[in-house]
C-alpha cells in the first residue's frame, strides 16, 4: 500500500509541474502499463507500442490530472484509450495493406496462443459495441479489463452505482454472444 501511496504523490508532484517526479512516475508505472495494454492487445510489439504511446500520454497530459480520483484510475483510463486507438490503427493499416503471405512466418494454429485469438476477438467485440451501444464500452472496459472496483468505475464514468451494474450486465450480454460466435 505504501507502493500506492508514493505513486500518488509522485503523480500529484508530477501533474504541479516537477519534473524529475515525472521522470520517477514514468520509470514506476511502466511495467504495469506494459502489462496493461498487454491485456488488449495479443502481440507483444504492439502492447509495448501502445505503453510507449501511453507514457507519452502521461507525460503530455499529467497537469490534466488533478487528483480528484485515484491516479490508477485516470492511469487506466490512458491505458485503454491508447490501446484501443492502437488496435485501431493496426486494422486500419492491415486493411489499406494486405500483406502477402510468406510461408516462412506461416503461424501453425495448433501451436498459436487461445488466450490471444479471444483477445483479438474480445477488441473487434468493443468495436462492435461501441458502433452500437457506446455509453457500453466504458464500464465493460474499467471493470472486466482493467479490473477496477465498482465503485472506481462508477466514480470514473460518472454514473451511480447501481447505473453502473446495470450498464456492465447490459455490455456482458451484447458482447457474450460475438465472443462465442467468434470461436
Amino acid at each position: 500500500m505504501q507502493d500506492a501511496a508514493e505513486t500518488e504523490q509522485l503523480a500529484l508532484r508530477a501533474a504541479a509541474g516537477d519534473g524529475a517526479a515525472l521522470d520517477v512516475l514514468l520509470h514506476k508505472i511502466r511495467p504495469e502499463v506494459l502489462r496493461r495494454c498487454g491485456r488488449f492487445l495479443p502481440c507483444r510489439e504492439d502492447a509495448e507500442e501502445a505503453a510507449q504511446d501511453v507514457l507519452l500520454q502521461v507525460a503530455r497530459k499529467i497537469t490534466t490530472f488533478e487528483g480528484r480520483s485515484r491516479f490508477s484510475t485516470w492511469l487506466y483510463t490512458v491505458v485503454a484509450n491508447c490501446a484501443r486507438q492502437k488496435y485501431r490503427e493496426l486494422k486500419r493499416r492491415a486493411a489499406e495493406q494486405p500483406a502477402e503471405i510468406d510461408a516462412s512466418q506461416h503461424v501453425d494454429p495448433r501451436t498459436t496462443s487461445v488466450i490471444a485469438g479471444s483477445r483479438v476477438d474480445l477488441l473487434e467485440a468493443l468495436e462492435r459495441l461501441e458502433r452500437e451501444h457506446p455509453h457500453l464500452v466504458a464500464p465493460l472496459v474499467y471493470r472486466d479489463i482493467c479490473q477496477l472496483d465498482y465503485a472506481e468505475v462508477a466514480e470514473r464514468v460518472g454514473i451511480p452505482l447501481g447505473t453502473l451494474k446495470s450498464r456492465l450486465h447490459e455490455a456482458r450480454k451484447q458482447v457474450r454472444p460475438w465472443l462465442v460466435d467468434a470461436s
